[in-house]
Protein backbone atom coordinates (compact mmCIF):
# COMPACT_ATOMS: atom_id res chain seq x y z
CA UNK A 1 0.00 0.00 0.00
CA UNK A 2 1.26 3.21 -0.67
CA UNK A 3 2.58 5.61 2.09
CA UNK A 4 1.51 9.63 2.83
CA UNK A 5 4.34 11.37 1.73
CA UNK A 6 7.15 11.59 4.04
CA UNK A 7 8.43 14.67 6.07
CA UNK A 8 11.59 15.22 7.61
CA UNK A 9 9.88 16.45 11.27
CA UNK A 10 6.57 15.63 12.90
CA UNK A 11 4.29 18.63 12.71
CA UNK A 12 3.97 20.45 16.17
CA UNK A 13 0.08 21.71 16.56
CA UNK A 14 -2.77 19.93 16.00
CA UNK A 15 -3.45 22.33 12.96
CA UNK A 16 -0.70 20.99 11.26
CA UNK A 17 -1.17 17.32 12.52
CA UNK A 18 -4.39 17.97 10.89
CA UNK A 19 -3.50 19.57 7.64
CA UNK A 20 -0.58 16.48 7.22
CA UNK A 21 -3.14 14.32 7.91
CA UNK A 22 -5.74 15.43 5.40
CA UNK A 23 -2.50 15.82 2.44
CA UNK A 24 -1.82 12.13 3.48
CA UNK A 25 -5.64 10.68 2.92
CA UNK A 26 -6.12 12.70 -0.22
CA UNK A 27 -2.47 11.25 -1.36
CA UNK A 28 -3.36 7.69 -0.39
CA UNK A 29 -6.70 7.83 -2.03
CA UNK A 30 -5.27 9.66 -5.49
CA UNK A 31 -2.42 6.57 -5.88
CA UNK A 32 -5.18 4.06 -5.04
CA UNK A 33 -7.52 5.32 -7.90
CA UNK A 34 -4.36 5.56 -10.08
CA UNK A 35 -3.57 2.18 -9.91
CA UNK A 36 -7.53 1.51 -10.80
CA UNK A 37 -8.02 3.35 -13.51
CA UNK A 38 -4.56 4.97 -14.31
CA UNK A 39 -3.26 8.57 -13.83
CA UNK A 40 -4.92 10.35 -16.67
CA UNK A 41 -8.49 8.92 -16.29
CA UNK A 42 -8.29 9.60 -12.55
CA UNK A 43 -10.36 13.07 -11.42
CA UNK A 44 -10.05 15.03 -8.52
CA UNK A 45 -13.49 14.95 -7.97
CA UNK A 46 -13.06 11.40 -7.50
CA UNK A 47 -9.67 11.40 -5.18
CA UNK A 48 -11.62 14.01 -3.10
CA UNK A 49 -14.98 11.78 -2.65
CA UNK A 50 -12.40 8.66 -2.08
CA UNK A 51 -11.09 10.74 0.50
CA UNK A 52 -14.19 11.69 1.90
CA UNK A 53 -13.29 15.41 1.47
CA UNK A 54 -14.23 18.51 -0.39
CA UNK A 55 -13.07 19.53 -3.51
CA UNK A 56 -11.71 23.09 -2.60
CA UNK A 57 -9.75 20.96 0.28
CA UNK A 58 -7.19 19.07 -2.41
CA UNK A 59 -6.65 22.77 -3.76
CA UNK A 60 -5.87 23.80 -0.37
CA UNK A 61 -2.63 21.10 -0.40
CA UNK A 62 -1.80 20.18 -4.02
CA UNK A 63 -2.56 23.31 -6.18
CA UNK A 64 -2.40 20.71 -9.62
CA UNK A 65 -2.86 16.99 -9.94
CA UNK A 66 0.82 16.43 -10.96
CA UNK A 67 1.86 17.97 -7.57
CA UNK A 68 0.82 14.41 -6.50
CA UNK A 69 3.67 13.52 -9.02
CA UNK A 70 5.91 15.88 -7.22
CA UNK A 71 5.19 14.83 -3.71
CA UNK A 72 6.00 10.53 -4.86
CA UNK A 73 9.17 11.98 -6.22
CA UNK A 74 9.68 14.10 -3.27
CA UNK A 75 9.21 10.99 -0.43
CA UNK A 76 11.33 8.33 -2.35
CA UNK A 77 14.19 11.07 -2.31
CA UNK A 78 13.78 12.07 1.04
CA UNK A 79 13.94 8.39 1.63
CA UNK A 80 17.06 8.14 -0.21
CA UNK A 81 18.78 10.78 1.39
CA UNK A 82 18.18 9.29 4.79
CA UNK A 83 19.66 6.08 3.78
CA UNK A 84 23.12 7.88 2.61
CA UNK A 85 23.45 9.67 5.69
CA UNK A 86 22.71 6.34 7.36
CA UNK A 87 25.60 4.40 5.16
CA UNK A 88 29.16 4.19 7.17
CA UNK A 89 31.17 6.84 5.53
CA UNK A 90 34.05 4.39 5.76
CA UNK A 91 32.46 2.50 2.76
CA UNK A 92 34.11 2.63 -0.43
CA UNK A 93 32.12 5.31 -2.67
CA UNK A 94 31.36 2.56 -5.72
CA UNK A 95 30.54 0.55 -2.29
CA UNK A 96 27.83 3.69 -1.38
CA UNK A 97 26.74 4.70 -4.81
CA UNK A 98 25.61 0.32 -5.27
CA UNK A 99 24.11 0.27 -1.80
CA UNK A 100 21.78 3.90 -3.17
CA UNK A 101 21.22 2.31 -6.47
CA UNK A 102 19.97 -0.93 -4.86
CA UNK A 103 17.84 0.68 -2.61
CA UNK A 104 16.45 2.82 -5.24
CA UNK A 105 15.62 -0.58 -7.13
CA UNK A 106 13.95 -1.80 -4.08
CA UNK A 107 11.56 1.13 -3.75
CA UNK A 108 10.52 0.67 -6.86
CA UNK A 109 10.15 -3.32 -7.62
CA UNK A 110 8.55 -2.82 -4.08
CA UNK A 111 5.53 -1.23 -5.11
CA UNK A 112 5.73 -2.17 -8.45
CA UNK A 113 2.10 -1.05 -9.66
CA UNK A 114 1.99 2.45 -8.32
CA UNK A 115 5.63 2.74 -9.19
CA UNK A 116 4.91 2.07 -13.03
CA UNK A 117 1.57 4.34 -12.99
CA UNK A 118 3.72 7.27 -11.72
CA UNK A 119 6.69 7.15 -13.79
CA UNK A 120 4.35 7.12 -16.87
CA UNK A 121 2.41 10.14 -15.54
CA UNK A 122 5.82 11.78 -14.80
CA UNK A 123 7.23 11.20 -18.22
CA UNK A 124 4.19 12.31 -20.11
CA UNK A 125 4.41 16.05 -16.92
CA UNK A 126 7.48 16.84 -18.84
CA UNK A 127 9.09 15.91 -14.60
CA UNK A 128 12.17 13.79 -15.35
CA UNK A 129 12.82 16.85 -18.33
CA UNK A 130 12.70 19.46 -15.30
CA UNK A 131 13.45 17.74 -11.71
CA UNK A 132 15.34 19.31 -9.32
CA UNK A 133 18.34 18.03 -8.90
CA UNK A 134 17.35 16.05 -5.73
CA UNK A 135 18.89 12.59 -6.59
CA UNK A 136 21.64 13.98 -8.74
CA UNK A 137 22.87 15.55 -5.34
CA UNK A 138 22.50 12.77 -3.31
CA UNK A 139 25.13 11.09 -5.66
CA UNK A 140 27.13 14.17 -5.94
CA UNK A 141 27.91 14.38 -2.41
CA UNK A 142 28.97 10.67 -2.10
CA UNK A 143 31.38 11.13 -4.87
CA UNK A 144 32.49 14.28 -3.54
CA UNK A 145 33.49 12.43 -0.15
CA UNK A 146 34.89 10.04 -2.37
CA UNK A 147 37.12 12.65 -3.69
CA UNK A 148 38.18 14.02 0.05
CA UNK A 149 39.13 10.67 0.74
CA UNK A 150 40.89 9.76 -2.41
CA UNK A 151 39.26 6.60 -3.95
CA UNK A 152 37.88 8.49 -6.37
CA UNK A 153 39.76 9.71 -9.88
CA UNK A 154 41.15 12.77 -9.21
CA UNK A 155 39.76 15.29 -11.54
CA UNK A 156 36.10 14.35 -11.40
CA UNK A 157 33.31 16.56 -11.52
CA UNK A 158 31.01 14.97 -8.70
CA UNK A 159 28.22 17.59 -9.99
CA UNK A 160 28.46 16.07 -13.55
CA UNK A 161 28.88 12.65 -12.58
CA UNK A 162 25.71 12.96 -10.26
CA UNK A 163 23.94 14.12 -13.39
CA UNK A 164 24.92 11.63 -15.28
CA UNK A 165 24.06 8.70 -12.73
CA UNK A 166 20.64 10.23 -12.16
CA UNK A 167 19.91 10.29 -15.84
CA UNK A 168 20.80 6.79 -16.16
CA UNK A 169 18.35 5.92 -13.57
CA UNK A 170 15.96 7.91 -14.55
CA UNK A 171 15.82 6.07 -17.89
CA UNK A 172 16.47 2.51 -16.32
CA UNK A 173 13.58 3.44 -14.28
CA UNK A 174 11.36 4.35 -17.33
CA UNK A 175 12.31 0.98 -19.17
CA UNK A 176 11.67 -0.99 -16.32
CA UNK A 177 8.38 0.66 -16.64
CA UNK A 178 7.63 -0.29 -19.44
CA UNK A 179 8.42 -3.64 -19.08
CA UNK A 180 6.26 -5.83 -16.69
CA UNK A 181 7.01 -9.01 -16.33
CA UNK A 182 10.14 -8.69 -18.08
CA UNK A 183 12.95 -10.93 -16.27
CA UNK A 184 15.48 -8.80 -15.88
CA UNK A 185 15.35 -6.93 -12.81
CA UNK A 186 15.57 -2.91 -12.41
CA UNK A 187 18.00 -3.83 -9.58
CA UNK A 188 20.48 -6.25 -12.05
CA UNK A 189 20.30 -2.98 -14.80
CA UNK A 190 21.23 -0.44 -12.30
CA UNK A 191 24.25 -2.38 -10.89
CA UNK A 192 25.16 -3.14 -14.60
CA UNK A 193 25.20 0.51 -15.67
CA UNK A 194 27.47 1.27 -12.31
CA UNK A 195 29.87 -1.45 -13.48
CA UNK A 196 30.08 0.71 -17.01
CA UNK A 197 30.67 3.97 -14.72
CA UNK A 198 33.32 2.34 -12.48
CA UNK A 199 36.40 3.34 -14.83
CA UNK A 200 34.49 7.15 -14.87
CA UNK A 201 35.46 6.87 -11.04
CA UNK A 202 38.22 4.98 -9.93
CA UNK A 203 40.32 3.18 -11.88
CA UNK A 204 40.19 -0.24 -11.21
CA UNK A 205 43.53 -1.91 -9.70
CA UNK A 206 44.77 -4.33 -12.56
CA UNK A 207 43.08 -7.74 -13.19
CA UNK A 208 40.44 -6.76 -10.30
CA UNK A 209 36.61 -7.09 -10.74
CA UNK A 210 35.54 -3.05 -11.36
CA UNK A 211 32.84 -3.30 -8.45
CA UNK A 212 31.14 -6.36 -7.04
CA UNK A 213 28.30 -8.21 -8.23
Amino acid sequence: MATAPTQRREPTGRRERNKQRMAGRLYEAALTLFQQKGYDETTIDEITELADTARGTFFNHFPQKEDLITAWSEQRRLILTDLVHDLDPAQPTLSRLSHCLAHLARMNESEAAVARVMVSAWVKTGRPLTEEPGTAATFAEIIAHGLDRGDVRAGTDPHLLGLILRDAYLGALYRWSQRPGEPRSLHHELQDILRLLTPCIREAPENAPAVAG
